[in-house]
């Protein structure tokens, strides 16, 4: 047997760990200042590492399938109309298929606009598979692509939704018609009351939604050359400081550039003036104003998100005063730094939305400025993936605080506090039509 002496063993073990931290701990030593730097803002861990309390996932009453049965009988043909960018038109559609669930329709494939300011001339079939799409439905709502011949040469009746909010609005103001003429065309109400309606009719919606849209092989090939072209892992952030935004949101921005400020009037109409004095103000704190790229910037670092993380901007190119965040994170890239010339200047606007939304609902964590159409969208579909990594700055607690007198590192605490609040909680991204809180 081999005798070991433990006491010199002991002191040569403590007296290396003794220099080890010292090491560790010497200001001059890179690693305890990249400790400091990254923790001295919060003192905690990035927000993504927050135990959450509540997550969101498909209702299962949708998930196991329709519960009502299709009529044999159809009362006729629904087209929906969409208009606006793709995911107002995707709403609409989405929205559509449960109306035409409601009153026992049938589907015809929709129209999307045609739209000079969206640089728009592309049809529902150059976005979406449609076969898969019809596919999906199948069991939830019927869907053709061409009409019989005794209705195919006829124009649709249309039908004026501005006030339909409910089933019983539609059953009873829509469905007349649409049993009268057999063909009618109609563009759903943009607040609908879907708590309102029976589980058949938000099952078709919820299945058109998150089952059934899928985007064609040449776009899904696109996106997806686009993704592996982003370095891992990255973060998708759609930030919304375009002019027609900021504009339409009536609000007012000190320090802008000469550049922005023009861009900014020259998209204000004569009933789109900004708020000034105390209505500003209360406009403001109720989260009315679209955060600057600046103000994101501070979020970020408030939530601890590393300054050289790697971010994809899903946005327009309009964005204006984007040096405020490009000069605090440095590896911001864009669709259009990313793809070919050609293949960006050749794209539509629902080609180019609809690469971001892919790149959005297959990122590594997504962080939204807003809750638009695209961010509920692309929150409910990652939800549907298991992608919980999905946040939304708040614009009414940055005004609030900042409103308080706020600044500095207790800025970027209360900011933390009140984000932390919300992941852990998963609000903001409350889904409540398809999907139910699970509590973890």
């Amino acid at each position: 047997m081999i005798a070991v002496s433990v006491k010199p063993l002991f002191v040569a073990i403590f007296t290396l760990s003794l220099v080890l931290a010292i090491i560790l701990l010497s200001p001059s030593n890179p690693l305890s200042q990249d400790l400091v730097s990254s923790n001295s803002l919060v003192g905690k861990v990035d927000i993504w590492n927050v135990r959450r309390m509540v997550e969101w996932r498909p209702c299962k009453w949708w998930l196991q399938g329709n519960p009502t049965p299709l009529p044999m009988e159809s009362n006729g043909y629904i087209r929906v109309d969409c208009y606006g960018g793709l995911n107002q038109m995707r709403r609409d559609l989405c929205d559509g298929v449960g109306v035409a669930r409601l009153l026992n329709a049938t589907l015809v494939l929709p129209k999307f606009q045609v739209a000079a300011y969206w640089n728009e001339s592309s049809g529902f079939a150059d976005v979406f598979d449609v076969d898969y799409f019809i596919q999906q439905l199948n069991g939830f709502v019927k869907v053709v692509k061409e009409l019989p011949s005794e209705i195919a040469s006829k124009e649709p009746f249309h039908v004026d939704c501005s006030k339909r909010k409910g089933q019983f609005d539609y059953v009873e103001s829509v469905l007349p018609s649409l049993i009268e003429h057999r063909f009618i065309s109609l563009t759903p109400q943009v607040v609908q009351r879907r708590d309102r309606y029976p589980k058949y009719a938000k099952a078709a919606l919820c299945q058109a939604c998150y089952s059934a849209l899928r985007l064609t092989k040449s776009l899904e090939k696109k996106g997806s050359e686009l993704h592996q072209a982003i370095p891992k892992p990255f973060l998708s952030l759609h930030l919304r400081f375009e002019p027609d935004m900021v504009a339409y949101s009536q609000c007012e921005y000190a320090g802008l550039s000469p550049a922005s400020m023009e861009a900014i009037e020259a998209a204000r109409g004569d009933d789109r003036k900004p708020w000034t004095g105390e209505l500003a103000r209360i406009w403001r704190k109720r989260g009315k104003c679209p955060l600057t790229p600046n103000e994101t910037a501070l979020t970020l670092q408030a939530l601890s998100i590393p300054t050289n993380t790697h971010i994809y901007l899903a946005a327009g190119d309009g964005i204006m005063e984007i040096e405020g965040l490009t000069s605090v994170y440095s590896n911001v890239v864009t669709k259009a730094a990313l793809l070919s010339n050609e293949d960006f200047t050749t794209m539509h606007g629902n080609t180019k939305a609809a690469l971001d939304y892919y790149v959005s609902i297959n990122s590594d964590s997504y962080v939204a400025t807003y809750f638009g159409n695209m961010d509920k969208m692309v929150a409910a579909m990652r939800a549907f993936k298991g992608l919980n990594k999905t946040l939304f700055l708040s614009r009414k607690a940055f005004a609030e605080l900042t409103f308080q007198g706020l600044k500095g590192e207790e800025l970027m605490q209360a900011l933390w506090e009140a984000h932390k609040e919300d992941f852990e909680r998963g609000r903001g991204s409350a889904l409540p039509d398809c999907f139910c809180e699970f509590k973890l």
